[in-house]
């Protein structure tokens, strides 16, 4: 059975650099343009056309290496990686063997609100391979905008152990890597991809079992099924007295199951030696220095920072989740807002119409962090109403947030909040009399409620709910407040 072995799971995740250009040439790392269209003599491996190294790569390497809390080698070397495939123009791959850029580290996450910490073995630069396009007929074509696009792989140690655990490792990698700005971490698009390294062994062993290699999971998704369905399809094996072999697999979403591809009984034999077209790559203490200073506040030191100010352990992971969130958060608070009360209204409200919460970045948002700040003060104060505050973020944001994908740009809201809350404060029963007429007459139809109260101030909620509908949403909740106390003892 599934429960007599312990799941030894190990990941290599590939993170694609967000550079302007090819990590050993000039030509365009953007993704998208017509086939073999981003290419030159060097991605293209043309005979007598040497690489140059990539300033910007390096630099997001090392900012990576560091927010992981790895060692930094000051001095390393670039290998060739041989092996021969369509995709792969010069036979090699430019890349790092025994001299990687980041040593050790840990990438540190949360999986149902417990701390947990992966141990890296190592993050290393390379460039990316090409890609063969299958079409109709068995006819393949080859791509190669992809060959030389910078890639920084991140080998962890086989400290997973479970795929919901492993899914949300690679969860972490990609808020890690938007964070510090080096990629954009998109799955569907192949800039981040993962490959699994899966055994099982009895349970108390200390002795890793056979693995297998799967590929092709484009979605956090995949990466939990296709590492559930090999644990079970292992264990199944191993139940039945037969052995696991050694081999990579692919994951077919769409049947649900993983299928072999290619044995993996002996390691490949790539003939790695250092890449002689390349200087050994030196990073000094002054560089080093001015790349951790530019490193971002990380997600693990920002969740901290919001439970330690009150925010509970759900919304703070919410928020941390993405650097645009927590930054308009930030920034809410920075304007006056409270922090609970902003933080329920950037869960609560914003992300429900912004669709991506990489649009939340910038000044051109229907509703900035500042006009939100005075939104939500308003409410705090008692000048308008929390239904009345909703109303008016949905006027503000109104058409931009039904398309929740269209760039929110020149859309800005400033000023316009104020006027709407100074017009609606204008339209709030704010007479005494009045409310307390409407908080009577509530608490008169209640009696049991209002027996109650003393025992229950929770129930407070229940009656400024009731009055707020009896004033058609118009009631100070202030006075309303006030009043209830008072008839309510």
């Amino acid at each position: 059975m599934a429960t007599d072995w312990e799941v030894v799971i190990g990941l290599e995740v590939h993170v694609q650099l967000a550079t302007k250009s090819k990590i050993f040439s000039w030509s365009s790392a953007a993704f998208g343009a017509e086939p073999n269209a981003s290419t030159d003599p060097i991605c293209l491996g043309l005979p007598g056309a040497l690489p140059v190294l990539n300033r910007a790569a390096v630099e997001s390497a090392v900012r990576l290496g560091l927010a992981a809390g790895c060692n930094i080698r000051t001095r390393c070397r670039f290998a060739r990686k041989h092996y021969f495939y369509p995709d792969l123009p010069k036979g090699f791959q430019i890349s790092q063997f025994d001299e990687p850029i980041c040593e050790g580290g840990a990438i540190k996450f949360r999986l149902k609100g417990e701390a947990r910490s992966i141990r890296l073995t190592r993050i290393h630069m390379e460039e990316d391979a090409g890609k063969n396009v299958h079409a109709a007929a068995g006819v393949s074509f080859v791509d190669l905008n992809r060959a030389g696009v910078p890639l920084c792989e991140i080998v962890s140690e086989p400290d997973v152990r479970s795929a919901e655990e492993a899914a949300e490792y690679v969860r972490a990698v990609r808020t890690l890597v938007r964070y510090l700005g080096i990629g954009d971490g998109n799955m569907e698009e192949g800039s981040l991809r993962c490959d699994a390294n899966v055994s099982l062994r009895p349970r108390g062993s200390e002795k890793f079992g056979t693995k297998t290699e799967i590929k092709n999971m484009n979605s956090f998704k995949n990466v939990r099924d296709a590492i559930e369905h090999e644990v079970k399809r292992q264990a199944t094996l191993l139940d039945r007295g037969e052995r696991v072999v050694q081999e990579t697999r692919l994951w077919d979403a769409a049947r649900g199951v993983t299928q072999a591809m290619r044995s993996k009984e002996q390691a490949h034999d790539y003939r790695y030696f250092p890449e002689p077209d390349l200087p050994p790559l030196v990073v000094t203490e002054l560089e080093m220095k001015a790349l951790r200073g530019s490193l971002p506040e990380l997600p693990e030191d920002r969740f901290a920072r919001y439970t330690g100010e009150g925010l509970s352990t759900q919304d703070a992971g919410v928020l941390v989740a993405d650097r645009e969130t927590a930054d308009y958060y930030d920034a809410t608070v920075a304007a006056g807002a409270p922090p609970k009360r902003a933080a329920n209204w950037v869960i609560n409200e914003v992300l429900a119409v912004v669709g991506d919460a990489r649009r939340l970045s910038g000044d051109n948002v229907p509703v900035p962090a500042g006009e939100l700040a005075t939104l939500v003060k308003s409410i705090e104060d008692g000048a308008i109403s929390g239904k009345q505050g909703k109303e008016i973020f949905a006027r503000v944001w109104g058409e931009w947030g039904k398309d929740k994908t269209a760039p929110l740009t020149g859309v800005t809201a400033t000023g316009q909040i104020g006027q709407l809350i100074a017009e609606a404060g204008q339209s709030q029963v704010s007479d005494a009399g009045a409310l307390e007429e409407a908080c009577r007459k509530v608490v008169a139809a209640h009696p049991a409620e209002a027996a109650r109260f003393k025992e229950s101030p929770k129930l407070m909620g229940f009656f400024v709910g009731a009055v707020m509908k009896e004033t058609g949403g118009k009631g100070n909740p202030k006075a309303i407040n006030e009043i209830l106390r008072k008839l309510l003892g």
